[in-house]
Order: structure tokens, then C-alpha cells, then sequence
């Protein structure tokens, strides 16, 4: 049995024809769990091997458009698929606040469109959502488990974003850590100590400062590659999978200066620059690439 990690989306709010919205996918045997669900969520998880319906919980980081957009497709094409009854609501969990809000009205503009479906299936007219909101944790905190894999919630720095969180996954063959967005932070440190992969957003800092000063306010809140690579370093992790990139690499020389720039903080075991759909797996206490 083994932990298979899949970046279904590395894009940010600047979309593009390649990279789809944040997201991740982590599954070890039936258990599959996404985290975020930004554009085009859905088609990415179909292309991973797993599905809406395949889903056995999802999990937000927070509230930002880029994190969220795919949400209602991802629920709508749950319902859709007929599993989506008393005993099959798909779980979200989410921190209180704007993020379990918004879960809370993401339906409301379907109302029309589900009604009509409601009338010619024979369902409710419209799909029980299952939120889950927890606190911002101060410290790390379990907020979902089953027999063998459990998650657990940690605060990020993502301000003025509030309640911003990241995830710890444990399963038999290992740890996940998945940032979120935040910058680089003690928080994040104790998400990622000793896990065996880190998802980690990244920004390039000194690309952005060459931008003009009102789209420079990004460095603000978003993770420095060198300084990553001071913390990875620090964390002795075998393996960085990089994503959420700001800019988007468009050439092999973009991509190795995401690389370079890790390195010189100190970092250095196994970093991938993500494409969508870029997998890891977890097996025997040993971390290797892998494909869809």
C-alpha cells in the first residue's frame, strides 16, 4: 500500500491555459482527500485517476477567489453523480469565519438550476452540504481521521487573510505537509517538521520587486524561494514540491531559477518546479516521483 501525492492545480488568480487553481489530492488506498479546489478541479482529479465521487473529504485553506472557484462545480458534479444522499454528503472541512461562510451561500445562486433537476431525478432540490468548520488551531490540531490517515490543521501567516490554515496528512508510509498560502513562518515549520513531502507555495521575490509598486503587494504574503529553502534546510525534508507559482515559469530557465533560488538557501534534497498533475509517492519510508 502506498500515499500518492497529485498537485491538481499550481496556478494562481492570473489564469492560464496550463495551471489550473490551487489544489491538492493525497490518496492512500480507498482514501482520497483534496485540498482546495480552485479552476478546473474537477477535470483535474478525472485525469488523476480519482473523481468527485471518489472524494471521501475535502479541505480549505482559506478564502481567497483562486482557492475556492472550483468548489461549486466540485459539489454540483458530486450531487450529479448520485452519491450525493444522507449517507454520501461529501465532508468540507474549512476554518470558521469567511471560509465556512462562503460554503455556507455557495449554492445559493443555483437555486433555479436545481430545483428543475430536483423535479425530473426526484431528489431533494438541492444537495445537503456537510460543512465542518474548526477554529484557527493555536497549535497543530487533528481535525479529520480514519483507521490509518488522519489530518491535522495548523495556522499560516496569510495576512490580512484571516484564519488561514495549512494541513498535516499522516499515513502509514509518511507525512504530507501542504502550506496553503503564507508566507514562511514558525507556523508553517511545525506543519512540515518531519514530514517526508512539502507542498509549498513559492514566489520569486525579486522577480515581483521589478514590478510596479502597486502589484508588489503580493511579497507581502506569499513564500520566499530562498527563504524556503532556509526552512527546508533547517527541516532536513526530502522532498519540496513547489506550486502556487508566482510568476509562472515559461521556459526551462524560469523553472531552474525556482530551483537555484531554493538552493541558496540552503536546501538541498529533491525539488519539483510543479506542473498540474505532477505526483509523488510515499512507500517503505522512501519518496520517489511518479505518474498520473
Amino acid at each position: 500500500m502506498t500515499t500518492k501525492v497529485t498537485v491538481t492545480g499550481t496556478g494562481t488568480p492570473l489564469a492560464t491555459a496550463d495551471r489550473a487553481g490551487a489544489g491538492a489530492l493525497v490518496c492512500h488506498a480507498e482514501t482520497h482527500l483534496q485540498f482546495d479546489a480552485g479552476r478546473a478541479t474537477v477535470p483535474r482529479l478525472f485525469a488523476a485517476g480519482s473523481s468527485p465521487a471518489d472524494l471521501t473529504a475535502l479541505f480549505l485553506t482559506h478564502y481567497h477567489s483562486d482557492h475556492l472557484v472550483g468548489l461549486q462545480d466540485l459539489v454540483l458534479s458530486h450531487w450529479t453523480m448520485d452519491v450525493y444522499d444522507e449517507f454520501g454528503r461529501l465532508p468540507i472541512f474549512a476554518p470558521n469565519g469567511p471560509t465556512t461562510r462562503f460554503c455556507e451561500r455557495m449554492l445559493d445562486l443555483w437555486d433555479d438550476d436545481l430545483e428543475v433537476r430536483a423535479l425530473h431525478n426526484m431528489r431533494e432540490p438541492k444537495p445537503k452540504i456537510d460543512i465542518r468548520g474548526f477554529d484557527v488551531p493555536d497549535v497543530l490540531t487533528e481535525v479529520w481521521s480514519s483507521s490509518d490517515v488522519r489530518v491535522i490543521a495548523g495556522q499560516v501567516r496569510h495576512e490580512p487573510i484571516v484564519g488561514a490554515v495549512g494541513y498535516r496528512v499522516e499515513t502509514p508510509d509518511g507525512v504530507v505537509a501542504i502550506s496553503g498560502d503564507t508566507v514562511v513562518c514558525d507556523e508553517m515549520a511545525e506543519l512540515a517538521r518531519g514530514a517526508d513531502v512539502v507542498v509549498y507555495e513559492a514566489l520569486r521575490m525579486d522577480v515581483i520587486a521589478k514590478r510596479p509598486p502597486d502589484k508588489q503587494y503580493i511579497m507581502a504574503y506569499h513564500a520566499d524561494t530562498r527563504l524556503i529553502g532556509k526552512q527546508m534546510a533547517e527541516l532536513e525534508v526530502p522532498m519540496l514540491m513547489l506550486t502556487h507559482l508566482i510568476p509562472a515559469p515559461k521556459s526551462e530557465a524560469d523553472r531552474q531559477a525556482y530551483v537555484d533560488e531554493v538552493r541558496e538557501g540552503g536546501y538541498q534534497g529533491e525539488i519539483m518546479v510543479c506542473d498540474d498533475l505532477d505526483s509523488v509517492v510515499l512507500e517503505n519510508g522512501s519518496v520517489f516521483r511518479a505518474s498520473i
